[in-house]
């Protein structure tokens, strides 16, 4: 019977890894990463549930040790701690996306390949090769177009731009050791037809590869784009400075980007994107677990380093090859799995086993105590585990729907299933940011309705009451998030005209955003267009030229600024900005008439009193007229949160 688990648990891993890059969900908010998870988290558990009643018929503990166990363990250590002690949101770390619990599984994975025998290796070696080439496969028929040939397929699958594993840069890190493990394959093998075998796998992948790479070429379309190295390694030194033993926390390097980018970012074509990793995996992982990160990945390495040494082996061309691309591209989570497979691959030369034997004999209930204890305490993290990640998941699925219904333009089901989604699963800050969004607009829209009767002003109050309650959810879950606070800002900016009190709130929670995201001349500007519609002009202009600083080519901050000197009657200073701004917008453009009447009415001292939009030009905005009236009081708790010194 054992040997039976043994061989279940065997074709398990095998079946999980070779499915893995291109196993697809449609019903979550992304099919290519969260599809993965389930999937890794199915199986992790379900193997660890088979080892389980394996060791309990056995009576005994048998585990297979390897040169990379240390590395392995400290870094979980390292992701753990890091994110129970940094990471805001718990459910970030650990769940959604759960880089945590993602490398926590795959060093399952790991542990799990480690106790195969040589065999049992090359049957891994099988099932990765597999998995490229279903890979490769599933590449070549969607640039063939033949997926958006069958009317069956879902409209995921026959976009033509559907990539199973979310993208070129998961595919690209994922193919290239795969061709070097093809290429081991291939020296090694004496057989003519296996060797004939890995020769049509590995041009089944070359193709891929060849198509890959010709779509992530420099000014192609779809060419991937990532901060530059500077400004990765100066975001990462600042978060050392900050916490340099753990960083700043597994899934929250989006914060770390914000607070720490240098505003020579802003002089980038990508100055208005914002970030999830650095442009490679390592210094992702330093900003995200600081030094005790970086002191898991030199024990991981080392054994590779002290190998090579002595002599370099086919058997490394794949990891090595993985380690090189990961010095200039970032690591999705979902192939820490993979990763860790190639290197227990290559652990075995120095695998001892140690066996823990029962006391007294197998039938003996004493002599299964340690096998029992260990048992039990691996089958409660397994249900533990699935039952939070049933739900969690369960949550996803409803807000993706959430989102489905809002693109078919049905608010109801969008309220509706995004309130579902926030019961389901309470601690995730995008649901209560979106729905913050969806109650706003509710609200905003009733607002404009004539001869509002008492019933729909209790409507209005009810929603923009909801929408804050929403928006402070969400910085109360993660409160280092610049954009959490950005968006309570926006329900606070646009209560300001029938709301009492909430002009303040608004400036204290726009004050907050920019402080997490110090270089972001757009927030300086919606900060400053606040000051600007409660008439505090010197406020105002102080927060458009702290926008012109930070990013001193941005028409709009300078129109914005030259608006406000406006009505503070300055005029030469308003001429000055306002020259700027035609020196920066393109001639051809409504921008550019726009600010050249204004201009021409600021050197006849005869401001417009109006000052319409452009295509990018926005100008700061008096407080709108509303059938609000009188204005509505908000309540006590409307108050934002506060705020970290």
């Amino acid at each position: 019977m054992a040997k039976v688990l043994s061989l279940v648990e065997k074709y398990i891993l095998y079946i999980t890894l070779a499915v893995l890059p291109v196993f697809i969900l449609l019903n979550s908010t992304s099919p290519a990463i969260l599809s993965k998870t389930q999937l890794l988290f199915v199986a992790g558990g379900l193997v660890l549930i088979l080892w389980v009643v394996r060791m309990f018929i056995k009576g005994t503990i048998s585990f297979a040790f390897g040169r990379f166990d240390a590395g392995i363990i400290l870094m979980i250590i390292a992701f753990v701690v890091s994110a129970v002690m940094m990471t805001p949101n718990k459910m970030e770390a650990f769940f959604v996306p759960g880089v945590a619990a993602l490398l926590v599984i795959s060093a399952v994975f790991y542990f799990l390949a480690n106790q195969l025998d040589k065999k049992g290796k090359e049957g891994m070696v099988l099932a990765l090769l597999s998995s490229g080439v279903l890979l490769s496969l599933s590449v070549i028929l969607t640039e063939l177009g033949l997926f958006a040939k069958i009317p069956q397929l879902p409209t995921l699958v026959k976009d033509p731009l559907f990539n199973p594993l979310g993208g070129l840069v998961p595919t690209i890190v994922y193919l290239t050791p795969l061709l070097f493990l093809g290429a081991r394959q291939i020296i090694k093998e004496k057989e003519l037809a296996k060797r004939v075998f890995w020769v049509a796998s590995m041009g089944v992948m070359l193709v891929a590869a060849v198509v890959i790479a010709s779509k992530a070429l420099p000014g192609k379309p779809q060419a991937p784009k990532f901060p530059s190295f500077q400004t990765s390694w100066e975001i990462a030194i600042s978060a050392l400075g900050k916490s340099p033993v753990l960083g700043v926390g597994p899934s929250n390097y989006l914060s770390a980007f914000n607070l720490y980018r240098p505003v020579s970012y802003n002089q980038t074509d990508l100055w208005n994107v914002r970030f999830t990793t650095a442009n490679n995996f390592y210094l992702t992982m330093l900003t995200e677990t600081g030094l005790l990160g970086l002191l898991a990945l030199v024990v991981l390495l080392f054994p590779i380093y002290k190998s090579i040494a002595k002599g370099f082996k086919t058997d490394y061309l794949a990891p090595v090859s993985l380690l090189l691309v990961l010095a200039v591209l970032p690591l999705s989570p979902v192939l820490f799995a993979p990763l860790f497979i190639l290197l227990a691959l290559i652990s075995g030369s120095e695998e001892h086993v140690v066996t823990l034997n029962t006391i007294g004999a197998k039938s003996s209930l004493a002599g299964r105590i340690p096998a029992i204890i260990i048992g039990i305490l691996v089958l409660a993290g397994i249900g533990a585990a699935g039952y939070y990640g049933f739900r969690i998941m369960a949550a996803e699925v409803t807000f993706a729907k959430s989102l489905a219904a809002l693109s078919a333009n049905n608010a109801k089901i969008t309220y509706e299933d995004m309130q579902k989604a926030i019961n389901q699963n309470p601690r995730v800050d995008r649901y209560h940011t979106s729905l913050a969004q969806i109650d706003m607009a509710l609200a905003q829209s009733l607002s404009t309705k004539k001869d509002l009767t008492d019933d729909d002003k209790k409507t209005i109050t009810q929603l923009v009451q909801q929408s804050i309650n929403e928006g402070k959810a969400g910085v109360t879950l993660n409160p280092g998030r610049s954009g959490n606070w950005e968006v309570l800002a926006q329900i606070y900016r646009t209560i300001m005209p029938f709301a009492q009190g909430a002009d303040n709130f608004a400036i204290q929670t726009y004050t907050q955003a920019v402080a997490l995201d110090p270089t972001n001349p757009n927030l300086r500007i919606a900060l400053g267009g606040v000051y600007y519609a409660l008439g505090r002009y010197d406020d105002a202009v102080d927060a458009f030229k702290l926008a012109v600083l930070v990013k001193p080519d941005l028409a709009n901050a300078h129109y914005n600024l030259a608006v406000a000197y406006r009505e503070k009657k300055n005029f030469d200073a308003a001429i000055t900005e306002m020259n700027s701004v035609l020196a920066l917008v393109d001639k051809d453009s409504s921008d550019y008439a726009l600010a050249k009447k204004t201009l021409e009415d600021l050197e006849k001292n005869k401001p417009s009193t109006t000052a319409p939009a452009g295509e990018n030009l926005t100008a700061p905005q008096k407080p709108a007229e509303t059938s609000v009236k009188p204005p509505i009081t908000l309540p006590s708790d409307s108050t934002p949160p506060q705020t970290n010194p």
